[in-house]
């Protein structure tokens, strides 16, 4: 997160005289849709008590398969610079965490028939986006990022175990519509689509034992609200 916020720092610093007489960009922004999860399971190697016979065994995310999919709203704030008039490059940012839902199940060991529960949630939290626009008309624009989230992982597992936490990055594209307003204000629309790399989480209790990802795709919808100075 620190060279996201460095890079457009310097980015904007070393911007020559002309860019630095055109405006700045503030605004706030919802986004709305759903997300999927590739290649989610939970993985044992070698001798183990997972309720099943020893050898490497793989949990699925769902009975429909390593596949998982949510619904995610989200609020945040923006601050842009005007480079040309049809070029502008801006940072947007999630001042909140995004929780999913607590996934819960009983475990039971072959060996004495115990049971116990395990509970996994997940917070992502600082996601940022390093982006560029490019305007295509007077009001419709394309934007491509570089984006990077926190992963905090919240679980109680009848093992005792715990997988820790992890930093995702991937990117951005979207495809919006900008419509100035009085005074310097503007409203956005725009359709976006994001993909992040995977992650791979091994036990600290026991190295036998991961949980993967293999990426996450999201898409949805954007409105915004700024001005311009």
């Amino acid at each position: 997160m620190k060279k996201i916020l460095s890079f457009l720092a310097v980015l904007m610093m070393t911007s020559n005289i002309a860019m630095a007489e055109m405006g700045i960009n503030l605004g706030l922004s919802l986004s709305a849709g759903a997300f999927s999860v590739d290649g989610a399971k939970e993985q044992f190697k070698g001798a183990h008590s997972s309720g099943a016979s020893v050898g490497d065994v793989t949990k699925n995310a769902s009975s429909d398969g390593d596949e998982a999919e949510g619904l995610f709203a989200i609020g945040s704030v923006f601050v842009e610079k005007t480079l040309t008039d049809k070029i502008s490059i801006g940072i947007n940012y999630v001042p909140h965490a995004l929780e999913s839902e607590t996934t819960e199940n009983t475990q039971t060991t072959t060996t004495s028939s115990a049971t116990g529960t395990n509970r996994v949630q997940v917070d992502f939290e600082n996601l940022a986006t390093v982006y560029a626009m490019l305007g295509l008309s007077d009001n419709v624009y394309v934007k491509a990022g570089y984006t990077e989230v926190d992963v905090k992982t919240n679980e109680v597992l009848a093992t005792g175990s715990s997988y820790g936490d992890t930093k995702l990055d991937g990117y951005t594209l979207a495809l919006g519509y900008n419509r100035e307003l009085s005074n310097g204000a503007f409203f956005r629309a725009e359709g976006m689509y994001m993909e992040l790399d995977g992650a791979t989480l091994v036990s600290t209790a026991d190295s036998t034992k991961s949980v993967t990802a293999d990426g996450i795709t999201g898409y949805g919808a954007t409105i915004s609200i700024g001005k311009s100075f």
